[in-house]
């Protein structure tokens, strides 16, 4: 158990009984590493994060590393077809067993003095050890992974939160576009040397998008008031069901999660009517998902736990994981979708993909960049949210609400 739980955890309790409803967090919350090490057992460690689509690791021995938060993963396809997840340390003496960020293997040879492992994760090899030694004692130590239609998602504890809620109440929605049938066309990392929380509760609000993102705020309506914001959506739900779209509104995020479940939610916003998708011309980017028979002009947001977002048009969609890589520093992964059979150069180009989300992204990270300055500075104190970060003053809440929960066994 951390420090933090032992030593001084009244302080903290303190930060949190004093948090202002309403208001931004305290700066301790967003530079103080002790904080940071508590969020790490109660918040980072203990929800799933999305790890990529199935449709990465094809065959038996493809895989991929997960790097979150000073722990890493090897995501790998069994020989049973499975995909497994273990954690990236030799059981000799800890050296990190896999150094490539993915491609295929029929063995993990760890670089340091060459163990053994095969794609099960059982150690095979071991050279000049007593006549006595158990291998089979010695596999790599496993990683809990959940697949979520198609989804792939990790946990670094072995008591995780149930994934069921999420996988029944979003069956629904996902079937819509066809989640278990897309591909990943394009991927990006962004670092940002800022704390986790400042990443995502830049992305929780839309309050700066009319001055920050003028391509975006061009073709999405979530900044408008709530009387302009209804005539446009009215519009997309009249044509939603001759495309192919339901009328779903789901949500159990943040503070809404049921208990023992990973929180999640689903709902669906009208874009300008200029706009099918989202382009920087407002036509199609790539053909059209699953079934559906037309563009009704809106995206869809998808939650998944606290890290793990995506947005879905009708012809792609975008996913955006925010983690920790320090204290004081984060990064944002973009995956870019589309269905399956769709062809690179034919039906889709990538630079035209992934122009909004990459040129949003980039802006952000400065944004970010200079909010975490701004949150250093003695001046610093935290400010009112307004009426359009409802989802940030939720997100803020839930955060408060897990550092107080008790210690949770399973914690590696």
């Amino acid at each position: 158990m951390s420090a933090v739980l032992t030593e001084n955890p009244r302080s903290i309790a303190e930060l949190i009984a004093d948090h202002r409803p309403g208001y931004s967090l305290d700066q301790r919350f967003y530079t103080d590493a002790d904080i940071y090490e508590l969020e790490l057992e109660r918040i980072i460690y203990r929800h799933w994060i999305f790890a990529g689509h199935e449709s990465q690791l094809p065959k038996p021995g493809d895989f991929r590393v997960l790097n979150v938060a000073g722990e890493s993963a090897i995501l790998v396809r069994g020989q049973d077809g499975e995909i497994k997840g273990f954690a990236n340390v030799c059981r000799h003496r800890g050296s990190l067993v896999c150094l490539e960020e993915k491609g295929h293997t029929d063995k993990f040879s760890c670089p340091y003095h060459g163990w053994m492992y095969d794609i099960d994760g059982n150690l095979f090899a071991a050279r000049n050890m007593p006549d006595d030694f158990d291998m089979a004692a010695h596999s790599l130590k496993t990683v809990s992974v959940g697949i979520v239609h198609g989804l792939i998602f990790v946990c670094f504890t072995d008591n995780p939160l149930s994934l069921d809620g999420c996988r029944e109440e979003l069956a629904e929605p996902m079937a819509m576009f066809d989640f278990p049938n897309l591909k990943v066309a394009a991927q990006k990392t962004y670092d940002i040397p800022a704390n986790w929380k400042l990443s995502i509760e830049n992305y929780q609000e839309c309050y700066h998008c009319a001055t920050a993102h003028p391509e975006y705020a061009r073709m999405h309506t979530l900044m408008l008031d709530d009387e302009k914001k209804d005539r446009v959506q009215n519009h997309m739900l009249e044509n939603m069901e001759a495309c192919g779209l339901k009328r779903i509104d789901i949500d159990r995020i943040d503070t809404a999660a049921r208990p023992g479940e990973l929180g999640y939610g689903y709902s669906r916003t009208a874009l300008f009517s200029k706009y099918k998708t989202g382009s920087k011309h407002g036509g199609p980017v790539a053909p059209l998902l699953g079934n559906l028979k037309d563009y009704d002009g809106g995206g869809s947001d998808f939650n998944f736990g606290p890290f793990s977002f995506m947005l879905a048009y009708s012809d792609h969609v975008v996913a955006y994981v925010f983690t920790p890589t320090g204290h004081e520093s984060s990064k944002c992964e973009i995956y870019w979708m589309v269905r399956s059979d769709a062809k690179e150069g034919v039906d889709y180009d990538v630079e035209e993909l992934t122009w909004l989300w990459d040129i949003t992204t980039i802006s952000d990270k400065e944004i970010i960049v200079n909010n975490s300055k701004g949150v250093h500075s003695k001046y610093y104190e935290p400010g009112p949210l307004s009426g359009m970060e409802k989802e940030e003053r939720s997100y803020i809440e839930w955060i408060l609400q897990e550092l107080q929960r008790p210690y949770r066994t399973g914690f590696p």
